[in-house]
């Protein structure tokens, strides 16, 4: 290639935006994408969620229930930009569309409702954008509904999030008196209202009547932003003037490494604020040549790390972060490009599954749209064909330099159903199906049940095993019956405890030998399972502690109690012995799994359930039943608030307790309260519930 090309290439990245659209459920995610897009010029008609005829929500599934359920692609231009958009689901049963997206964008939009402020799953996505170290703006939207407090949003991120909001706006009015918003860094008015689609919008000066607000807000906005940069504080204390360029420059040094967010407001259903938000997307995000190279290991030496930064001339490096079944082009895999080029045609290496792979057509996709390219390069999003062993969260590299960049990691399920085919003729078409699902979402899994002969499905709550029950009969045409929906429970141990076990047998003539002695102790909730080798190379060889460390990891899929996996244990290989002539791998596997398997029976053996985050938003003259029901169900309440006239409760409710919750809390309030859940842990089901649900169940 070329230096013309390459300074060419540097140029169009340094005016490229990858970000994603991230909020809780009915915020108003995909009403300001269907904006952005709308404005842009890359739609002709603006697309509304409630009429079911958005670009982005193209699922049927989708636009009859006015979710997003799959997070969709497209590409936009603003003012030379290039803006790659990623909108995501706000519901938490596709907890893992957000997860993946984050995890190849380099930035993303947290949209707030005006009214509701920061609900649960916004703390959710907030805490996955924290994770991956995702900068950030904030859009506080739907500044025209009742009980809309731009103020209280600001101190809900601060106390939720703990965030550090630098807003840059401020509304003009709320409610059904919000016409537009100030911009304190350009010092001027934006008014909306006269053109009803919002293309046409007034720049006036401040209004007399909010000068006063405007100074007070700017000043405080300064303050914020001199907190976290050390350049406008030296300024401001000096007490020199700060201009719009002091600020604009301090803020998007700021939102860059993380230390605030900017935040703007607006009412994107009637088309008010979207250009300025699109302005700040520019403004404030990084290109992809300004985030932190990311890391990736060489597959040869796992020691060996290489900084992966996106240079045309640098070797292939991409991620692939989701598979999707087109109905047109078969399976098409969503990669992120971090380095190199990627072409039509040409042959590159999976470097997760030591495979070759090759790339069939190269696509640019928005939403279920799709066009054929040649080529694509760093800091893009593309979609291909034909690769034919690779699955999400696999790298893939160029050949002569193989790398593995950091995998991205799936929830476990919650909840399973029995799922059978109505007919034989069904039975194929309903297997196939199922593993073409589970290809394209990893947060849903296929399991057998051994003792009944059933295929389990399992996915994150009931919603998402009902979107993929209906897929399975609209898209692949497959007739089932579905049972009733089961709680994913684990197991774990409450106490310390030691065993061990001799493993010794002849037969025909051929002895085995092994001898194992394990510790077992309860692990912090949420951590997991550990293992740790306690004896020497002289004492345990390498290749017997790796086979009763299987062994052991094999035992726990099962656990002593109703079979169920079990988590957060901490295993010690403490003591053992082999024979030169009689050990073996096998025979160390099993007999560090049933001594394990003992081990566990004199821990204190419990069964541990799924416990949810639930807030319930409900007017005071129903609180009694509410609160009521939610004690029923095993639940606690953790705390009470007002907000816009109705109570919120939050509180804590079994997995198990919230199944056709929905219709329960429409009969009990009238059809008035709504409620949102998430799942927060896994805590020890009490003894009497413990043996009703292994009863029930074994």
């Amino acid at each position: 290639m070329s230096v013309a090309a390459v300074k060419l290439m540097a140029s169009q990245l340094d005016k490229t935006r990858n970000i994603g659209i991230i909020a809780h459920i009915d915020a108003g995610k995909t009403t300001t994408t269907e904006r952005v897009l709308f404005y842009t010029g890359k739609t002709h008609r603006i697309g509304n969620v409630d009429e079911g005829n958005t670009q982005m929500d193209w699922m049927i599934q989708e636009q009859e229930r006015g979710i997003t359920i799959t997070s969709a692609a497209t590409t936009c231009f603003w003012k030379d930009h290039q803006i790659n958009i990623i909108d995501t689901p706000g519901h938490v049963d596709f907890t893992i569309e957000v997860e993946r997206s984050l995890r190849v964008l380099d930035a993303a939009v947290g949209v707030f409702c005006g009214s509701s402020g920061v609900q649960p799953q916004s703390e959710t996505v907030w805490r996955q954008a924290d994770k991956y170290k995702v900068p950030r703006i904030a859009f506080v939207n739907k500044m025209d509904r009742l009980g809309a407090n731009f103020p209280r949003v600001l101190n809900m991120m601060k106390e939720k999030l703990h965030a550090h909001p630098l807003p840059v706006q401020i509304p003009i009015g709320a409610e059904d008196q919000f016409r537009g918003c100030i911009d304190l860094i350009l010092e001027k008015a934006y008014f909306w209202g006269k053109d009803p689609e919002g293309l046409d919008f007034d720049v006036t000066e401040i209004p007399s009547d909010m000068r006063k607000e405007f100074h007070a807000a700017r000043e405080r906005l300064i303050e914020a932003v001199a907190e976290v940069d050390d350049k406008l504080a030296d300024k401001y204390l000096a007490g020199n003037a700060v201009t719009a360029d002091d600020l604009y420059s301090a803020i998007r040094r700021a939102t860059l490494s993380l230390k605030g967010t900017p935040v703007l407001c607006g009412a994107s259903f009637r088309n008010i604020g979207v250009q300025p938000l699109i302005d700040a997307v520019i403004a404030y995000l990084p290109s992809p040549m300004e985030v932190p190279a990311i890391e990736g290991t060489d597959v040869s030496n796992p020691e060996k790390k290489y900084k992966v930064t996106p240079s045309i001339k640098e070797p292939l490096a991409a991620l692939l972060f989701k598979i999707q079944s087109d109905p047109f082009v078969g399976p098409m895999a969503y990669v992120r490009i971090y380095s190199g080029c990627l072409k039509k045609g040409e042959a590159i290496q999976n470097s997760s599954k030591q495979k070759k792979e090759r790339i069939g057509r190269l696509l640019r996709v928005h939403a279920n749209q799709k066009e054929d390219v040649e080529s694509m390069g760093p800091g893009e999003i593309a979609a291909v064909t034909g690769l034919r062993f690779s699955t999400t969260g696999d790298s893939l590299c160029d050949p002569e330099r193989q790398l593995l960049l950091e995998a991205i990691q799936f929830p476990e399920p919650v909840i399973s159903v029995a799922i059978e085919p109505k007919t034989k003729a069904d039975e194929e078409k309903l297997n196939a199906s199922l593993t073409r699902l589970a290809l394209e979402d990893p947060s849903f899994r296929i399991s057998q049940n051994d003792e009944t002969g059933q295929t389990l499905i399992s996915g994150m709550g009931e919603l998402h095993l009902e979107i993929i029950t209906d897929r399975l009969i609209r898209e692949f045409n497959v007739a089932a019956n579905v049972g009733k929906p089961q709680v994913s429970y684990k197991e774990s141990i409450t106490q310390a405890a030691e065993f061990e076990h001799k493993y010794q047998k002849s037969l025909g003539g051929k002895n085995a030998y092994a001898h194992v002695v394990l510790s077992v102790e309860p692990n912090a909730n949420g951590a997991g399972i550990e293992f740790v080798n306690k004896l020497s190379i002289s004492q345990m060889p390498p290749q017997f502690a790796k086979a009763i460390e299987e062994g052991v990891r094999d035992a726990l899929l099962n656990g002593v109690l109703g079979s169920y996996p079990m988590t957060d244990v901490r295993i010690a290989l403490t003591g053992g012995s082999f024979d030169v002539k009689d050990s073996s791998d096998v025979s160390f596997k099993l007999a560090s799994s049933m001594a394990f398997k003992e081990a566990c029976k004199k821990a204190g053996p419990a069964l541990l359930e799924p416990i949810m985050s639930i807030e319930i938003v409900v007017p005071e003259e129903y609180m009694s039943q509410i609160i009521g029901d939610l004690n029923a169900r095993r639940g606690r309440v953790l705390s009470m608030v007002e907000r816009v006239g109705n109570k919120v409760v939050q509180g804590e409710v079994p997995l198990s307790q919230t199944f056709g919750y929905a219709t329960a809390l429409r009969s009990l309030s009238q059809g008035r309260a709504t409620y949102s859940m998430e799942p927060l842990r896994y805590e020890v089901v009490s003894s009497n519930i413990s043996e009703e649900i292994l009863g029930r169940f074994n």
